[in-house]
């Protein structure tokens, strides 16, 4: 199915008031005319890219002919440009794998390539980082400020990380983090400059290995690093609990759990963290019970 409705029988009547036969349809979209004809008795669809063209050539308005619901997402944004995966892909110089991954909401776009689609889609950069929100079915209509702390890409994880899971205490430095990644590798796995890239965002690939380390440089469940763990504004606090749980099961705890108390815990942060781990259960995948008892 196009991004857009797509009405056949629409197109026909529409084409019939023009005195246009299929035959001609179809060499003004570059399609035979057979196609046409399913595409209008409804055997068939064409490509969401194939739209503009067919507008154009019945001398209709886009959006009048071929409607489409909400916020553009990515896929639209191309579509309307005329472009197929495949030549969107070759704009950016790359395989159809970092466009078509973003589309379906499985990677984000890296930062290179923001600029050079935007420009090929006939767009703003942040009317395309909008419809990539779309694409990853964030809410539309949330502040600019939540899109911007939403941590998403491994980068804004890492970031995001970094900025609230060492409350007292100083975070680990880009070349602290490289060195315990390539120690939990076992291997030359990635470079200061790497770590550096990714937060800046020049880079947003990362290999199994990376993520891995990552997890274990930061001390997170590594599931926070998979591709599915989008986190969107409604999840920054199970994101920080996943940081939380996860230093109580390595015996550390955050300087927001009383660091520093020889007592222990108290009874009303046992009863906190005892709701959250029911909470989290249900959310992640083996969650450990951190086991925790005041005093111990």
């Amino acid at each position: 199915m196009p991004p857009r409705q797509f009405d056949g029988s629409r197109v026909r009547a529409v084409r019939r008031g023009k005195d246009l036969g299929q035959r001609q349809l179809a060499a003004e979209v570059g399609v035979s005319a057979p196609t046409v004809a399913r595409w209008e008795g409804g055997q068939d669809f064409p490509k969401g890219e194939k739209l503009p063209s067919i507008a154009a050539a019945l001398g209709q308005p886009l959006d009048a002919l071929f409607p489409h619901d909400g916020p553009p997402d990515l896929q639209l944004l191309r579509c309307d440009a005329g472009l197929s995966v495949a030549q969107a892909a070759a704009i950016i110089g790359t395989s159809r794998v970092p466009v078509s991954s973003a589309e379906s909401g499985r990677r984000r776009l890296s930062a290179a390539y923001v600029q050079p689609l935007a420009e090929a889609y006939g767009v703003t950069e942040s009317e395309l980082l909008s419809a990539q929100d779309c694409s990853f079915g964030h809410r539309h209509g949330a502040s600019r400020d939540e899109q911007a702390t939403a941590p998403r890409t491994v980068g804004e994880k890492i970031n995001y990380l970094l900025e609230h899971g060492y409350v007292g205490q100083e975070p680990p430095s880009d070349t602290e983090i490289a060195q315990l990644v390539n120690e939990h590798a076992g291997e030359a796995a990635v470079t200061t400059d790497d770590i550096v890239a990714l937060r800046e965002g020049v880079a947003t690939e990362a290999s199994d290995v990376v993520r891995a380390g990552l997890a274990e440089a930061l001390q997170v469940d590594a599931a926070l690093f998979q591709d599915d763990a989008e986190v969107n504004s409604a999840a920054r606090e199970l994101l920080e609990a996943i940081r939380f749980l996860g230093s109580i099961h390595r015996g550390q705890i955050l300087g927001l759990a009383a660091r520093g108390n020889s007592g222990g815990l108290s009874a009303e942060m046992m009863a906190n963290i005892n709701e959250l781990v029911g909470e989290l259960k249900h959310k992640l995948p083996e969650v450990p019970d951190p086991g925790v008892q005041n005093g111990e």
